[in-house]
């Protein structure tokens, strides 16, 4: 029976020795080598050209994305499981978009690293659960905003911070996106620090006036049930100016109609 031959690059000997015993106890596997770091791998998967790289993202000498990258140039016949602890967008997508074959969690069990190693070396796509929940909910969602509103915010912090002005909590969003509250609590705090805002309301002010959030009712005439009503024309009210409605009131009905639906939503909890 002819073996899978596996290559492990990861910086930490505790997790190389793991895998190496996990992998030696199956007849079908055959670890050819180890490297603690990107270059290493290089030049390791060049001169043993293995079946399958486990590869770790974040090590000294290089990254992880580099090393898939060169190892796939000098080999395509290798192919790239990555096992990592990074689970966030950027990681995940810049790693299949590098060549990857697989994404798997360090916290994986057993079984399933093995499984996911022989599909790898049979040229199959493959994913943790939480990764393949993510990558199915990534390509589910409409398109992108476009990158002109809010250009220092990802594609997945822009879809974020629409959900946050629509209304939704952390956990609401967790749950329509497949993460974990952690994870949304991280990118909410780099949300806020992008936009330089000093907490939920105003990044859904913010957000809203950008046309983030806002419903087609809403633009054009907005939300009749929580809207106050405008003074009449040419009276000079607080909402109005000349006939003409100040940002201000924009702004104040907005965060009203927003406050609304999450009130709403927590007692829809």
């Amino acid at each position: 029976m002819d073996k899978t031959s596996i290559l492990i690059v990861d910086d930490h000997p505790f997790f190389r020795r793991g895998i190496r015993s996990l992998l030696e106890s199956l007849p079908d596997f055959e670890v050819v080598g180890e490297a603690a770091n990107g270059q290493v791998a290089i030049h390791l998967a060049g001169d043993l050209q293995p079946d399958v790289v486990l590869l770790d993202l974040q090590m000294p000498g290089g990254s992880g994305l580099e090393a898939i990258q060169s190892i796939l140039n000098e080999s395509a016949s290798t192919h790239i499981l990555v096992v990592t602890l990074f689970e966030d967008d950027d990681s995940v997508f810049a790693a299949l978009r590098a060549g990857a074959r697989g994404y798997l969690l360090k916290d994986s069990e057993d079984d399933e690293m093995v499984r996911a190693i022989r599909a790898v070396a049979n040229n199959e796509a493959i994913f943790s659960p939480a990764i393949a929940n993510r990558v199915l909910s990534y390509f589910a969602m409409r398109p992108p905003l476009p990158k002109t509103i809010f250009p220092s915010l990802t594609d997945r912090e822009r879809v974020i911070l629409e959900l946050i002005a629509q209304g939704d909590t952390n956990r609401r969003i967790a749950e329509k996106l497949a993460l974990s509250q952690k994870t949304v609590s991280n990118y909410v705090s780099n949300i806020f620090n992008k936009l330089q805002v000093a907490g939920r309301a105003e990044a859904i002010i913010r957000a809203r006036q950008a046309g983030l959030g806002v419903e087609s009712g809403e633009r054009e005439g907005g939300d009749e049930r929580h809207s106050p009503r405008p003074s009449p024309k040419g009276r000079g009210g607080w909402g109005r100016a000349g006939g003409k409605e100040t940002k201000i009131a924009v702004a104040i009905r907005a965060a009203t109609a927003i406050l609304c639906k999450i009130l709403d939503a927590h007692q829809g909890m």
